[in-house]
């Protein structure tokens, strides 16, 4: 029987053979190489066609590969994916966090929700307009501190 430790170490340690897994297959997929082979495999099925007098199982062999291939190539490349999405969103969290005068309501933005994200860009879009209006749009660092510094300037006298 084994300890109730070795089961998550076990379970950790296939979860990080299927992410190296996954993270490989994804990236070799994109190569040349791949594409030249697969390639090669459609041209091969085709000029079979005329030995199996373009049959129900020739015809039956490709749609099945394919299928496979696609259904299984679908999950591992989201799975990578996911991956490199999180350690991207990490890594502008961690921006957002260490530079003074970055607005810390956009860390873990993408945990909100797309209501809550709407709101942001109306905010941001109101930002860029605001900054169109400066004379340098480097000032600015946040909505709130847009805002602030947008009321504090000087209005121009009406003529």
């Amino acid at each position: 029987m084994r300890k109730q430790s070795e089961q998550p170490r076990q379970r950790r340690s296939i979860a990080q053979a299927m992410a190296r897994f996954s993270t490989e297959v994804a990236r070799k997929s994109g190569s040349s190489s791949v594409f030249f082979t697969a390639l090669f495999v459609v041209i091969a099925w085709a000029l079979t066609g005329p030995f199996f007098h373009y049959s129900d199982t020739w015809q039956l062999v490709i749609n099945t590969s394919t299928t496979i291939v696609t259904f299984l190539m679908v999950f591992l490349i989201q799975r990578a994916q996911n991956k490199d999405s999180l350690a991207i969103q990490l890594k502008l969290n961690e921006i957002v966090a260490a530079v003074e005068g970055a607005s810390n309501h956009l860390i873990d933005v993408e945990d909100l929700s797309e209501e809550e994200l709407n709101v942001l860009h109306q905010h941001y879009r109101l930002l860029v307009k605001m900054a169109r209006s400066d004379a340098s749009v480097t000032k600015s660092h946040s909505v709130s501190e847009a805002e602030a510094r947008h009321l504090k300037k000087p209005r121009p006298r009406a003529e």
